[in-house]
């Protein structure tokens, strides 16, 4: 495991990432220069003997300063997130061409509804899959997201996608893969003594692939 994010496999992740070691960078640097402060002071004002304690109002000019950087730095901040925000998670930002699925959140389990061969959700084509989600590459992807119990989180960090699956809401997220192979999808919301089991994979596939997959899934359903 490390600290930094996963390799990136979708088209947020670039915005993201940029937002997140930014941030990353500014606290680090705030941390070391108030670490520094404080041992600084400690030694520099400690107790001697003989030496008088010194009563100072402050500094209106050092508390002028240490307002206003973190006000200016906050702000900057917002001002960089919100087109990323507006982009990943706008009302209206998933494109109009977007492949849509529902998934179904329960403790403890991800049920994906597909869309069939026909590439519409709610036909008679659709077929659902615990824990599995299968998508094409390069693609947009729009997730429908319900839950029938508590509070879960559908969260794919390799995505940089994280959204909140409430009872009594339908949400939803979107995405584009922009590299195929296997990714990890979890709950990042406590949901109850199983939590730590509720996880799926999420494959992605190149177009040919997910088009002979989703035959072999309509040969395997017209079977039953």
């Amino acid at each position: 495991m490390s600290w930094m994010l996963p390799p990136s496999a979708s088209t947020f992740a670039g915005d993201i990432d940029f937002l997140y070691y930014l941030i990353l960078v500014i606290t680090g640097v705030a941390f070391v220069v108030v670490e520094v402060g404080l041992i600084w002071f400690i030694i520099k004002y400690r107790s001697r003997p003989g030496r008088k304690a010194y009563y100072t109002h402050g500094s209106v000019r050092a508390e002028f300063i240490w307002t206003a950087i973190p006000a200016v730095t906050v702000v900057a901040i917002g001002i960089l997130s919100a087109p990323v925000w507006t982009h990943v998670k706008g009302r209206f930002s998933a494109p109009a061409d977007a492949l849509i699925y529902r998934v179904t959140a329960k403790q403890f389990e991800w049920n994906f509804t597909h869309p069939g061969l026909d590439g519409t959700l709610d036909t008679d084509d659709d077929f659902t899959i615990r824990n599995r989600l299968h998508v094409p590459v390069n693609r947009p992807v729009l997730v429908r997201l319900v839950s029938e119990d508590v509070i879960h989180s559908f969260f794919v960090p390799a995505f940089r996608v994280k959204q909140d699956v409430v009872p009594g809401l339908n949400t939803q997220v979107w995405f584009e893969a922009t590299r195929t192979g296997e990714f990890e999808l979890g709950c990042a919301e406590l949901c109850g003594l199983g939590h730590y089991r509720m996880r799926a994979m999420v494959t992605v596939h190149d177009a040919d692939d997910y088009e002979r997959w989703l035959a072999s899934r309509a040969t395997t359903t017209a079977l039953r």
